[in-house]
Parts: structure tokens; sequence; C-alpha cells
């Protein structure tokens, strides 16, 4: 079986995301640990965390990611907002840390007309910060965006740089397919999908690639517009997923669906056996 899933809601109680993948199919989920359009939330009690963790013993899912808040913007120059967001994500590994959730994944941020050589050093100097007090359970996996405005990350060299200039970091990398395609990647045949994972290779090295978003693009190859769309029916079409899903390299990396989920998560089962076939076709 695959290992592929779909980001879950936490609504009622963290534990109850497990039911909420289990009924869809998934093997794998992603979760946020709070609110994600807020910056503080209630701790996570003891209760609580014991709860998750009998839950996900229980269940049928396999690995659990987290993703953090996207009011998080690690690259901004306002010395105020970069102090409120690396102590909120600083919150978000500790709270990962008490799930027993081993990687959380983040967007880089936005320069905001700073530039992008400014932009990822100031995130490398926040990471520097950070690591003093993150918890060691915790990997921060880089996700490669779209390039959407000042938007950070949609050059596999950004993730790079900020490896590079913190070498003492615990990272690793979320590949997104359509960010990637919609940064200009061509996933969209095996031919391409060769391509871009060997230039992701030679920059950063696969064994990087801890967890996927598996999106298809509503717009088309390079065209730095983040929209998703479902498996199949966007501009990357059916080839790429395919290479992706019977690729040996990544059978054990989790695969996160991110796409619209529908009237009672069709759209989740549809996408999901689907991709269990793709893994499976000659």
């Amino acid at each position: 079986m695959p290992l592929i899933g779909a980001h879950v809601s936490i609504a009622g109680g963290l534990d109850r995301a497990f039911a909420r993948g289990e009924e869809v199919g998934c093997s794998a989920i992603q979760i946020f640990t709070k609110n994600a359009s807020q910056w503080r939330a209630k701790p996570i009690s003891a209760a609580d965390a014991a709860a998750f963790q009998a839950a996900w013993e229980q269940s049928s899912i396999g690995p659990v990611i987290a993703h953090d808040s996207y009011l998080i913007n690690l690259a901004t120059s306002d010395d105020a907002k970069w102090v409120k967001s690396k102590e909120a994500f600083l919150d978000e590994l500790q709270r990962c840390d008490q799930l027993g959730v081993p990687e959380l994944v983040m967007h880089p941020g936005s320069h905001l007309g700073n530039g992008e050589e400014a932009g990822l050093q100031r995130v490398a100097d926040a990471f520097i910060d950070i690591f003093t007090e993150a918890p060691d359970s915790v990997t921060v996996l880089l996700e490669i965006t779209a390039g959407q405005g000042t938007n950070l990350g949609w050059r596999f060299d950004h993730l790079a740089t900020i490896m590079e200039k913190v070498p003492d970091g615990r990272f690793g990398v979320c590949f997104d397919t359509c960010h990637a395609f919609a940064a200009g990647y061509d996933l969209s045949t095996l031919e391409g999908y060769d391509t871009v994972m060997s230039e992701f290779d030679r920059l950063i090295g696969v064994e990087k690639i801890r967890a996927f978003h598996v999106n298809d693009a509503k717009k088309g190859l390079g065209s730095r517009v983040d929209r998703h769309e479902q498996i199949g029916e966007g501009a990357l079409g059916r080839d790429g997923f395919k290479a992706l899903m019977r690729d040996p390299r990544f059978a054990d990396v989790p695969k996160i669906l991110e796409t619209p989920k529908g009237e009672d998560n069709e759209w989740d089962r549809r996408n999901l056996e689907l991709l269990r076939q793709l893994a499976q076709e000659a």
C-alpha cells in the first residue's frame, strides 16, 4: 500500500484527525496542530496529547506530518513581525514535539520587496535563533512554493541556500507538485519528471525529500500561480503523478493531497484511488 493521504481537520479535537483520515482511505495524514489563521492557540494539554497518541496507535494511519500557520513569515524585514513569527514557529515545533509528530512543513516566507537575497538571509537568521531552543525531535520541512508575489522557495537553490546558511539546522523538504510546476519545473511527462528530480538531486539531494504534497495545477507551467486542482484534471496531468507513484526512491515518503475535498470528501476518495491505480500501472 502506498503512503498516501490528505490534509485532515482537527475540529473537535486533535485525536479526531485519524478517524477522518481512515474514512477516506488515508495511510498517512497532514494536520494543523492549531487554528492556522490565528497567532495564538490554547496549549496542548497532557490529556490532549495522550488522546492523540492513543488514537494514532489504534488507527491504520502511518506517518503524520504537521503544517505551520500561514501567518508566519520568517523572511519579513519588519522586526516586530519577525520576532512574532519566530516565537510562533517555535511554538509550532513544541506542539509537534508534544504530539510526537516528527516533521513540520513550512513556507520559507515572503521578502515583501526587500529582495530574495535579503529575504533568504532573514529566514536563515531566524532559524539560527529558533534551533537554539527547538526540540530535537522535530524536523523542519521547507516547502517548495509557486513563487507568487514575493514568496521565497520557488527555486530549489532557495531551499539549498537556507540549509547551507544554517548548518546545524534539522531540515528536510516538502515537495509540492503544483508549486514546482507553477514555478517552472516541468513534471508533466516522465522525461520532465526525471529531469526535475535530477536537478533537485544535484542541488539538494533527493534523500532530503521527506514529504510530497500531491496537487495538480489549475494554471500552466511557470505561471507562478498557486492554485491546486484535482489529480489528472489540471495542467500537470496524470503522467507526472504516475512517475512519482512508481518511483522507488519515494516509496516510503508520504504523499499528501491538498486538493478541494468536495461534498462528503468525495474528491479525496477519488484522488486517493487514482493515486493507487497509478502506482500499479505499467
